[in-house]
């Protein structure tokens, strides 16, 4: 169990979700709350083992073993000691307010229950159980230390805390083959590269390598106020046009949930220094709150994400031949999207990717989400409400096209496909596409979102680019000062600076090749430019080719082993509370 344990650590340790597991561990601090959990108890059959908190709060601080935790000690190795120590020794500082916001929402309230079930009193699983560990993490977050575990007993209205070790274990053993097939299948993407490299284009690549550095076309900045009345949609729309003399393709970047156009910058300003004309919409925030209660407004949002772009750009068709600023600089037939998250949806659907009801249906069966794990399914499920059951049911009323035509290629970061697309929906894409995965995204989980539904796509002009210690957030760039998004902790981001040069070194020539219809970019579109460009503070592949025997699982069959896609970066560590204590129980008892 000592060496299963020390593998599944390992992994998560290279994983930005061992950061997850240790924000809600390190609590072990005194608190002068009257009524505070002074045990964890923990039941495996007809076992029950009570840890004292004292007794881990006095090994957190002094590293010192007393003589309740004495018993257990020749049970664990002293390696392991040490890491569980730094474990509990680490904190992480996060906002009541975003606290709170997710755990109102429906994603919360579904985690919030299924972790009661595990994190409870003596007494049975109630909707109180709920609200008392909701309110305790709540108040935790509020502590000077920041949100741990030890902070969040001291604000349980309960002596004790027990946890059902069966259960537990069982989720820890999701997790354990989730990372060891998230592992397998990244390592044959890596060889596949490899092979790539080796055997591909011996194209001299210097010529490409300074395109990394910006040119001297110089843009400006243009910023619009769009309003579709027929939506009720408020668009405010960034436009980076370069100074040109002929009519410029025209790329869209769509941003993720909680995000906006600011954090795209970056490659808007990169793109435009090579004559490319930019756009960069502001969708309408996708949570409303009354009562503290927050929710994915509705599912229209899977459409109107793709209509935002189709809107925008009819509109810098009539810009662009009445506004003197563009003159009829834009050519608006030769439109690249590229988005991250659920941005990376609406690229793919402005690409030609169908929703896939049946998939859905199939994946949102009760049961299956009662038991599952994958936050993403929720979201994704809501798109179950665009069409009644009876239309569903019917097979020729399974289509929704949201395509545009102008659309000539897509680059897809981080995307969610696996039920909102899957296989048929994916396969409905005809444009060239590229899809950009991280191995160590929590959010959007490189195996089920990317690597596989990449083995889907029929396309003979695709790419699969691996960020190999990127995470979900790595790409983002910095928002505009006075935003009020989540500022993240740096190790959940990576090393987003270099994750950065490599979208700007990549999504030029491809979308160059695509959308300018420049085919000496052609050579660069490979491995061995990948390899080129590739820095070892963040490795990088780059395949053309994936078949799905290659990868050893396969999604129909995993679907419930994702990590979770959470729509507020606070669900990222949430979820984790159950795993976290999976640490303590399973290093004291084994």
């Amino acid at each position: 169990m000592n060496s299963l344990f020390g593998t599944w650590t390992s992994r998560l340790r290279k994983n930005s979700l061992l950061l997850v597991l240790s924000i809600l561990l390190p609590i072990f601090g005194i608190s002068n709350t009257v009524m505070a959990a002074e045990k964890i108890y923990v039941s495996y059959s007809i076992l029950e083992i009570p840890i004292p908190v004292i007794s881990l709060e006095k090994f957190t601080k002094t590293g010192n073993i007393d003589q309740e935790l004495a018993g257990y000690q020749d049970y664990i190795a002293p390696q392991q000691l040490q890491k569980l120590r730094e474990i509990l020794l680490r904190s992480i500082k996060i906002s009541p307010a975003v606290a709170t916001q997710f755990l109102y929402t429906e994603q919360g309230e579904f985690l919030l229950h299924r972790l009661a079930k595990l994190i409870k009193n003596k007494s049975a699983y109630t909707e109180t159980a709920v609200n008392d560990l909701r309110n305790a993490i709540i108040f935790a977050s509020k502590e000077p230390g920041g949100l741990t575990f030890l902070n969040i007993l001291s604000h349980y209205p309960s002596i004790s805390i027990h946890v059902d070790l069966a259960n537990s274990l069982e989720i820890a053993g999701e997790l354990e083959n989730l990372i060891t097939e998230t592992n397998q299948a990244i390592a044959t993407i890596q060889e596949l590269s490899k092979i790539e490299s080796a055997t591909g284009s011996k194209t001299n690549l210097s010529q490409l390598l300074s395109l990394q550095k910006p040119k001297k076309v110089t843009s400006k900045n243009i910023r619009l106020d769009f309003f579709d009345a027929t939506r009720n949609r408020s668009l405010l729309t960034d436009v980076y046009l370069p100074n040109v003399q002929h009519p410029t393709p025209v790329i869209v970047i769509s941003h993720g949930l909680g995000l906006n156009s600011s954090n795209f910058h970056y490659l808007a300003k990169h793109l435009a220094s090579q004559g490319l004309a930019v756009v960069l919409p502001n969708h309408p925030q996708l949570f409303t709150s009354h009562n503290h209660n927050s929710k994915f407004k509705e599912a229209k949002e899977f459409i109107n994400r793709p209509l935002d772009i189709k809107y925008i750009l009819d509109q810098l068709e009539n810009y662009n031949q009445s506004n003197p600023q563009f003159q009829d600089k834009l050519n608006l037939q030769q439109v690249g999207v590229m988005g991250q998250s659920f941005g990376g949806y609406t690229a793919l659907a402005l690409a030609g990717a169908k929703i896939n009801f049946q998939q859905l249906d199939q994946d949102c069966h009760p049961d299956r989400l009662q038991n599952t794990w994958n936050m993403s399914l929720l979201l994704q499920c809501r798109a179950l409400e665009l069409l009644p059951k009876s239309q569903r049911e019917d097979n020729s009323n399974l289509s929704i096209d949201l395509q545009d035509e102008r659309v000539k290629a897509a680059i897809a970061i981080n995307p969610i496909t696996s039920s909102i697309f899957g296989k048929s929906g994916l396969n409905q894409i005809q444009t060239p596409v590229m899809f950009i995965s991280s191995s160590e995204d929590t959010v959007a989980p490189a195996l089920y979102e990317q690597i596989i539904p990449f083995s889907w796509l029929n396309n003979p002009d695709k790419y699969l680019v691996m960020l190999i210690g990127g995470t979900h957030f790595s790409t983002i760039g910095n928002s505009q000062p006075g935003s009020k998004q989540i500022s993240l902790p740096a190790d959940m981001v990576g090393n987003a600076s270099q994750a950065r040069t490599y979208i700007n070194a990549l999504s030029l020539p491809f979308f160059q090749t695509y959308v300018s219809r420049k085919p000496e970019y052609i050579p660069y579109l490979n491995a061995g430019y990948a390899a080129n460009i590739a820095d070892k503070s963040l490795g990088l592949s780059f395949i053309q080719s994936l078949k799905n025997p290659q990868l050893v699982p396969t999604l129909d069959n995993n679907i419930q082993k994702q990590l979770p896609f959470t729509i507020i970066e606070f669900g990222y560590w949430i979820l984790a509370i159950a795993v976290s204590l999976l640490h303590i129980i399973i290093f004291v008892m084994f």
